[in-house]
């Protein structure tokens, strides 16, 4: 077992940002379509958290345009070949153990605590290998994406009035503001903005308790604004709807920067943040909701 690799991991996805700052891009904007949703060969499970951060980040820097990743072996195992001299991407496995204590400890109770530890693997996108063709599949028409989102952000029972030019969440009515639907350039932008929103009602005190309290210029609001744009570029990836960036996001490129430099521990917290801002989303949509999480 190894420490997750945070300074390699932030270096790539600030690489990223920086590639992507003159169109206001980061990582987690995306077209919706598979390159939007990493999944693991062996498996066919979704990457998680930070993985999916690292991933994309990877695929976006390189211009890979499919979400399928594998080690090494993996390919191997299809009858694959990753081709000489391409570069793999570092995804963290945790894995949680129970150490060992003595009796004769502070507490003296003899019992184990429970402690995380990474495992780092080597994956490469089907892009750098031979030998895999990727069986077809199939997608959702738009307009019923579309609906789709509708129900998915109605299912999570935050208050929304329409109207006005703004659109902001108010911590102390627990309500969204959303401007009409007509005055965005498209719906996925319109499902985006209003996601966003919702995303920071999930951190109220009744939900998940984030710090809301930052003002604009602030490290904890520059925090708050990366995690839920990770968000909405998780969910958004889920629900098949592109995530695209905003004019107005030139105005926060430069603050997620000097977070994720100022601490590099600071991505991996927004991505764990927004996976659990993600999961509550999911949660909240009726048994038969098949997507994942």
């Amino acid at each position: 077992m190894v420490r997750p690799p945070m300074p390699r991991v932030t270096a790539e996805i600030i690489a990223a940002i920086e590639r992507g700052a003159g169109e206001w891009r980061a990582p987690w904007f995306h077209n919706g379509t598979s390159i939007a949703r990493p999944t693991n060969l062996a498996s066919s499970k979704r990457y998680r958290g930070i993985n999916i951060l690292a991933l994309w980040a990877a695929g976006f820097v390189a211009g890979y345009d499919d979400g399928l990743w594998g080690t090494y072996k993996q390919w191997q195992e299809v009858g694959a070949q990753v081709r000489e001299g391409e570069r793999a991407t570092t995804v963290v496995l945790w894995t949680e153990i129970k150490a060992s204590r003595h009796a004769n400890d502070d507490d003296g109770d003899g019992e184990g605590q429970q402690r995380m530890f990474a495992r780092a693997f080597s994956v490469f996108n089907i892009a750098q290998v031979n030998g895999y063709e990727r069986p077809e599949t199939s997608t959702l028409p738009e307009a019923d994406r579309l609906a789709h989102a509708e129900a998915f952000i109605a299912n999570l029972g935050v208050k929304t009035v329409f109207g006005g030019s703004d659109a902001y969440y108010r911590p102390s009515a627990d309500t969204v503001a959303m401007p009409p639907f007509a005055s965005f350039r498209d719906a996925a932008s319109f499902y985006g903005v209003w996601l966003h929103e919702c995303g920071h009602a999930s951190g109220s005190k009744h939900r998940l308790d984030r710090d809301l309290s930052g003002r604009f210029g602030s490290a904890a609001y520059a925090a708050e604004e990366c995690c839920v744009e990770i968000l909405s570029g998780l969910v958004l990836a889920d629900l098949g709807i592109a995530h695209h960036p905003r004019p107005d996001h030139a105005a926060y490129v430069a603050s997620w920067l000097k977070v994720l430099k100022d601490d590099p521990k600071a991505i991996f917290t927004a991505a764990s943040k927004a996976q659990q801002a993600a999961d509550w989303m999911h949660a909240q949509q009726p048994q038969s909701e098949t997507l994942a999480a």
